[in-house]
């Protein structure tokens, strides 16, 4: 099986070429490298995958749908995965228009790329965000999400209802995973716990927003990628899925997870909740393990240790100078 990555140099998109590599696809990688944070990064992903003979990596952006098309035609994709993405909650309330633009646009251009060259399965990550600042938990999939709390999460929205009227038009199988905060080695630096860990370890202060019990779903970037690749086996119809962690953790609570691993004292910042942001994130799985056999298996008390371990190697591993 052939299968088109978008996003394929991000920190998701990098774990999910190298699972598919693994079990015996070929990946045909896109990606605009974009300046959402360090290029570099995203350039030293591709890097990893440059000699393997069963993957390509091609630069582009999903809103040129005739470049996507060519692509889709060239090398022959039996399937999308759809990675791509503007992403974060408090920027996107700064610039909707730009959230939109890649997050809806993006997605109906590649939808419409995929219509005019036959290509019918896709997977596509979308976002616990869209369940807003929902009271009841765990989130399930068919609870409410039409009452967003950013620009982001309306977006992500947005792309899931358009792909269920691809789905409904023609005839395409979708499956659109909802993710709980992903995190692992190559985590963008951009994401809390890798700017928490960056300053704890230097002894810099840390900000956190609102009180400190703000609970999120945590779910490692293993569990993710096995998500993703069980619904590969399982792909039909239309259905939405939470691809999620093992528990809720507090924001103080994951403090002190990295304080652990680091053997540092957090400075706290402490600052009024900010405009967008959700009280909790927690995910029922049972339509996951029922549709895909999903079941997570890294407990946050094993991957925040892991995140540190890469991230003090990587640190090292970085030019003078």
């Amino acid at each position: 099986m052939t299968i088109l990555l978008t996003g394929a140099a991000g920190f998701i998109g990098s774990h999910v070429t190298e699972g598919l590599l693994q079990r015996g696809y070929t990946v045909i990688g896109l990606d605009n490298l974009d300046d959402q944070y360090d290029p570099a990064l995203k350039r030293r992903n591709v890097r990893l995958f440059q000699d393997q003979p069963t993957y390509q990596f091609l630069r582009g952006d999903i809103r040129d749908q005739s470049v996507v098309e060519a692509i889709l035609q060239q090398y022959d994709c039996d399937t999308v995965i759809h990675l791509a993405a503007q992403t974060g909650v408090r920027p996107s309330v700064q610039n909707p228009a730009l959230y939109f633009d890649v997050n809806v646009t993006g997605t109906l251009s590649l939808l419409e790329a995929m219509r005019k060259t036959g290509v019918r399965r896709l997977v596509m990550a979308s976002s616990s965000s869209v369940y807003g600042d929902s009271e009841r938990v765990p989130f399930r999939e068919d609870d409410r999400a039409d009452r967003p709390l950013s620009p982001y999460a309306a977006s992500k929205r947005s792309a899931e209802l358009l792909t269920h009227t691809y789905h409904h038009l023609y005839g395409f199988d979708v499956a659109c995973l909802r993710f709980f905060t992903v995190y692992g080695p190559r985590l963008r630096p951009n994401m809390a716990i890798s700017q928490f860990t960056e300053r704890i370890l230097n002894r810099l202060p840390i900000t956190l927003y609102g009180d400190g019990s703000t609970v999120r779903e945590y779910t490692y970037i293993d569990d993710t990628v096995t998500g993703i690749s069980n619904v590969l086996n399982t792909l039909h119809g239309f259905d939405i899925l939470n691809i999620g962690g093992f528990e809720t953790v507090s924001l103080l609570k994951l403090v002190q997870l990295i304080e652990q691993a680091t053997g540092e004292q957090a400075l706290i910042d402490w600052q009024p909740m900010q405009p967008g942001d959700v009280r909790q994130t927690s995910a029922d799985l049972n339509h996951a393990y029922a549709y895909a056999g999903y079941a997570p298996s890294v407990r946050i008390e094993e991957g925040i240790p892991r995140f540190v371990s890469w991230y003090k190697q990587a640190v090292a591993q970085l030019p003078l100078g």
